[in-house]
């Protein structure tokens, strides 16, 4: 069976960008495989329409991503090329093709999960199993190796797909019921072993998710002490439902005085060593620790760029410290990109090492 997507965009203006990824990455964490994707401008109805033409009679689905705005005139152009309304919100139904006409980012993702895909299934009569991991910090070149690994195994009879973000990958083993289970299981196993200390969950949760599930398993207190990272880590704790049973506090501990009157980092250690620096992270999770009302701390100095702290440390440079009451432990990263990407990878980082901590 063929499928296949069509975006349409604001090519006018580049900044509004259309977040199609998740939509995509949920169809194929479905199993639906897109043959071709098309972006088209929005304001250009009659390539629109002709590509529609064009596909509605290649394809056993083609599903268009849009920004909600522009919801209503897509289904219309929809309706005009398959010569039939809309009976559901987001889907049409016909003999020859599935449309259906989505809204960009989380909401499309979430519709294609609840909608999409079990339509498609019941359409190919044809079902599918998953199993995910989640990992984080894998480098890049033992993900690759295991990947492959685990796609060879596979003889052809499954697929494997990663995404990564910001140090976190999802990587999916998607396979239907004419898959050996032997053949499953062994891809499944080739993954878990490979990338072992790298994965922190056989199923689909966020890192603070298990994080916050460990310190409840524990009845562990968490407080947070951050810096370049400004409040980020505590920021994904506390997303997650039930965090206020765990969280006990976050200070953003950006300049050099708040470092030395909230958290007792010694003037001498920011003086001599800088407020980047392995014994500035450890002090500053000390700190939190000594004042008795956590039992995990974790605490983040780093420099995000674009531009350098004014000494000769590089861009990127960055030091996480967890700690509990036995002991404070200091981790030191290079990381790579942009302001964005540094400080989303060391959160991820914090998180990940204060899981690995406790667990």
């Amino acid at each position: 069976m063929k499928y296949a997507g069509i975006v349409l965009r604001n090519n006018k203006n580049c900044l509004a960008s259309v977040d199609y990824a998740p939509v995509l990455d949920a169809l194929l964490a479905g199993g639906v495989f897109l043959d071709e994707i098309a972006l088209l401008p929005y304001d250009s109805p009659s390539r629109v329409s002709a590509a529609l033409l064009r596909l509605s009679t290649e394809c056993d689905g083609v599903f268009l991503v849009c920004a909600r705005v522009l919801l209503p005139s897509a289904k219309d152009a929809v309706s005009v090329a398959a010569e039939a309304a809309f009976e559901e919100e987001y889907l049409l139904d016909t003999e020859d093709c599935l449309f259906a006409v989505l809204p960009e980012g989380e909401r499309g993702a979430e519709i294609v999960k609840g909608e999409v895909v079990p339509r498609v299934d019941k359409r190919r009569r044809r079902t599918y199993a998953r199993v995910v991991l989640r990992t984080v910090s894998a480098p890049q070149e033992k993900l690759r190796a295991v990947l492959k690994e685990a796609d060879e195994a596979g003889g052809g009879r499954l697929s494997v797909h990663a995404a990564e973000q910001y140090g976190c990958a999802r990587i999916e083993v998607l396979y239907d019921q004419e898959t050996p289970k032997m053949t499953a299981d062994e891809v499944v196993r080739i993954l878990a072993e490979g990338l072992k200390e790298y994965v922190y969950a056989m199923e689909d949760v966020s890192l603070a998710e298990r994080f916050v599930a460990a310190l409840k398993l524990h009845k562990l207190h968490v407080s947070t002490a951050e810096s370049f990272t400004a409040g980020g880590v505590g920021r994904e704790i506390v997303r997650v439902p039930g965090a206020s049973a765990v969280f006990y506090e976050g200070i953003n501990a950006y300049d050099n005085k708040a470092k030395h009157e909230r958290l007792g980092v010694s003037e001498f250690t920011l003086m001599d060593k800088g407020a980047v620096s392995d014994e500035t992270a450890y002090e500053m999770a000390a700190g939190l620790l000594k004042q008795g009302h956590c039992d995990v701390a974790i605490a983040t100095t780093g420099i995000a760029g674009p531009d350098a702290d004014g000494t000769n440390k590089p861009v990127g440079l960055c030091y996480i410290a967890v700690g509990t009451r036995e002991k404070v432990r200091v981790f030191r990263f290079r990381l790579s990109g942009d302001r964005e990407t540094v400080t989303r990878t060391a959160i991820n980082l914090a998180l990940f090492l204060a899981y690995k901590e406790i667990s």
